[in-house]
Formats: C-alpha cells, sequence, structure tokens
C-alpha cells in the first residue's frame, strides 16, 4: 500500500540508497541507514538538523551488490524481491530520522555511522535523479529505471 501524498506533502529532502536496501528501509524493517561519514563531512552535518527524508532508490544496481544484499536481507527479514520488481531511479517512500550512532545493537548496524531510522512510509514512486548525501530532490518527470537484462526472469531475458 503506498501513501497517496503530493510532492508538496512530503519531505523536501532525499537520501539516495541502492537497491534492494532501499526496499528494506520501506517494506523489511531496516531501522539503520549506515554511512561512512565523519564528523567533519557536510552530509553528516545535514543529518543532524534533518528530522524526515525521503528514500530516494538509486538507479545503480549491480548483480554482486544484490546478491549480497538480497541475502542478507532474506536472512533478517525472510524474504527479498527479484531484482527486476526493485524500483530505481526515484523516490520510493519518507522515513523518520531519529538519531546517529555510532553503535547499535540493530542486526541492520555495520557502518561508520548508523542513521537510525524510524515510521517508514511507502509513497507512489516518483522519477528523481539522485545526488551524494542529503539533496533537495525535484520530480525528474521521465521514467524510473528499467531492470538490466541480468535483473530480469530467464524467460524475458531470452527475448
Amino acid at each position: 500500500m503506498t501513501d497517496e501524498r503530493t510532492s508538496a506533502e512530503i519531505p523536501k529532502f532525499a537520501l539516495s540508497v541502492r537497491q534492494p536496501w532501499a526496499w528494506a528501509i520501506i517494506y523489511a524493517g531496516k531501522n539503520i541507514e549506515n554511512r561512512s561519514w565523519h564528523a567533519h563531512n557536510p552530509a553528516y552535518l545535514d543529518a543532524k538538523r534533518i528530522k524526515a527524508f525521503c528514500v530516494h532508490a538509486a538507479s545503480g544496481m549491480t548483480r554482486a551488490e544484490y546478491q549480497h544484499a538480497a541475502e542478507y536481507i532474506t536472512k533478517i527479514h525472510g524474504y527479498c524481491p527479484p531484482a527486476h520488481e526493485l524500483l530505481r531511479g526515484g523516490i520510493i517512500g519518507a522515513v523518520e530520522l531519529v538519531d546517529i550512532v555510532r553503535k547499535s545493537h540493530s542486526p541492520w548496524f555495520f557502518g561508520t555511522i548508523g542513521l537510525v531510522l524510524a515510521n517508514p512510509v511507502p509513497l507512489t514512486p516518483i522519477p528523481a535523479t539522485g545526488q551524494l548525501g542529503f539533496f533537495e530532490w525535484k520530480p525528474s518527470y521521465g521514467h524510473l529505471v528499467e531492470p538490466a537484462k541480468w535483473m530480469l526472469p530467464k524467460a524475458e531475458a531470452m527475448l
């Protein structure tokens, strides 16, 4: 189920997250987004003032990235969608940023910095271009990224 809010009603800042991690934040209870930021990084400083942000599903996703993440997500959550079902290249949801930690008992924590997340809300997907760190997103009025050939089910990939 998605939230039917307009772009004016959702957070103006976004953070790009590669799939399937973006999916896990919105749908699988991933309550920590890991970052390798240092205290002097502008994105770290932005995180200290942002209370909520949109989850932007990054356009890129390699087969190795997907396989590694899907295995981990399945271990924690019990399921990860097939690669061809994951939306990429747009806003897919919104989440609250409730804390920034360097240690956590969450099974999702494995980074230098952990952005502690709460209350994920799926949104009707909005095509948008991502950036590094937090950014003010704008609809791109294009399309979400189509699955790469390796992502397609074998029957479709042969067509």
